[in-house]
């Protein structure tokens, strides 16, 4: 398998990636699009546009300070962040609105978006994708449905006689049956391929059983969100294309994610979040449930005191933590918002949330400054608590495991077999906003300039 510069099993027949250069004319448009985020108020309101954005930064520091209280508190002082955290955007608006130049306000946010989408765009990547080799068609495939996950989809998408009728061998998960054992059976008994029609979870069991015995992997997306199958390419919307994967698939390599013992495709969560949800009342009544107990685990005498080492970072104070099988995009990102870029750079990806007062919360407007919210990569993660056990969330199951918790990544451990066309499948996509790379790039010198001079 072609995987940075590795071997292929099957020479000859590996599919070339495309690497995308530098874009001088981008990164012109990002630059003029950049100062035209920044001249259209000035031309608008002159220098008092200086004093319109510190009221739009204030706005959103007293917008968050009501989330804080409506996430943190009860009774009046809940209801008051409601409040406020509605009415502050508003009445910020209508200020601009007001004075003339919630027109101007607009179009500059526009062209600031402009500006960071082409400016990444106009970077090459430094990173080419990972070869896909052509697979052989499986001769003993195996396939795990869940007939209960995404609402039914595997009766409304009639996937037990389709992956009948590709040659695979069909089980149906009955409650109770022990997810691990039925694939290491179905390897024991032959099976050269291993699938999943369901959720993440399942996912992630059976994958574990693949990495473990070199099979390759299919994955069904018959669940309910399927993050996993997303950022693999796959159509959502028609569970039984994967199947395609079957007979005219591609092979890729990805990571693995581990959270002491238990492998995740996609994440482990910790904290609040991973607490909320162990409560049984939960499944039936997610909103009233989370807001029933957020405030015990914010700010309550009881709340649980939570720590994070990342390889040589050290973060105390957490409120929440995010572990994920390689880095998430930022919600914001116009290109991938929320999504994994990829799934095979080696490297987990951390988001910690720490908020204890109402003025943390009205310093997250500051970004990654403010302290309250951290992003990273690490290759090691290691969570604890004051606690001997923690509720950790692992693609979507909740377990509770002994702290500490090592969370570890292992490269290219699993072989996931796909379709050969998928309609999200992943694109070599532009770096982040390096502006002095990118106004480099604009004035026409390239890296080997800079080298050159350097």
């Amino acid at each position: 398998m072609g995987r940075d510069g590795g071997h292929t099993d099957n020479p000859g027949q590996a599919g070339a990636s495309t690497v995308r250069e530098d874009s001088p004319g981008r990164a012109r448009l990002a630059v003029l699009a950049l100062l035209g985020s920044m001249l259209v108020p000035l031309v608008a309101a002159g220098l008092r546009s200086v004093l319109w954005v510190l009221v739009g930064v204030a706005g959103l520091a007293v917008a968050a300070v009501g989330v804080w209280w409506t996430l943190a508190h009860t009774g009046a002082l809940r209801a008051l962040g409601v409040a406020v955290s509605l009415l502050a955007p508003v009445a910020v608006l209508v200020l601009y609105a007001m004075s003339g130049i919630l027109w101007a306000a607009c179009v500059s946010l526009a062209l600031w978006a402009l500006a960071v989408a082409t400016a990444r765009g106009a970077l090459s990547p430094g990173h080419v994708a990972v070869e896909q080799v052509v697979a052989e068609a499986p001769w003993h495939p195996w396939v795990l449905m869940n007939p209960r996950s995404g609402g039914g989809k595997v009766d409304r998408f009639g996937l037990v006689g389709k992956a009948r009728a590709a040659g695979c061998r069909v089980v149906l998960l009955e409650p109770g049956q022990d997810v691990s054992a039925l694939a290491r059976q179905a390897v024991a008994e032959g099976a050269d391929l291993l699938a999943v029609a369901g959720g993440d979870g399942t996912q992630a069991l059976v994958a574990e059983v693949a990495a473990a015995h070199d099979l390759p992997f299919v994955v069904i997306p018959a669940g309910t969100r399927n993050h996993f199958a997303l950022d693999l390419g796959l159509d959502r919307e028609d569970p039984a294309k994967a199947l395609e994967a079957l007979t005219g698939g591609v092979e890729l390599r990805v990571d693995l994610g581990f959270a002491a013992d238990r492998v995740f495709v996609n994440n482990a969560s910790f904290g609040t979040y991973a607490s909320v949800v162990t409560d049984p009342a939960y499944r039936d009544a997610k909103a009233r449930t989370t807001l029933r107990t957020l405030p015990g685990f914010l700010t309550g005498k009881d709340a649980p005191r939570m720590w994070m080492r990342a390889d040589r970072t050290h973060v105390e104070g957490l409120q929440a933590l995010l572990v994920s099988n390689n880095p998430y995009g930022r919600a914001v990102d116009a290109a991938r918002p929320g999504r994994r870029e990829r799934l095979d750079s080696g490297l987990l990806g951390v988001v910690c949330v720490r908020v204890g007062s109402t003025a943390q919360a009205a310093r997250l407007v500051r970004g990654p400054r403010s302290g309250g919210f951290v992003r990273l990569s690490a290759g090691e993660v290691v969570v604890e608590a004051d606690t001997d056990t923690l509720p950790v969330g692992i693609d979507g199951e909740h377990v509770v495991v002994p702290a500490p918790v090592v969370c570890r990544i292992a490269p290219g451990a699993l072989r996931v077999r796909v379709p050969r066309h998928r309609p999200h499948a992943r694109r070599v996509g532009g770096g982040a906003a390096d502006w002095p790379r990118v106004a480099r790039l604009a004035l026409g010198r390239s890296p080997a300039d800079d080298a050159a001079h350097g």
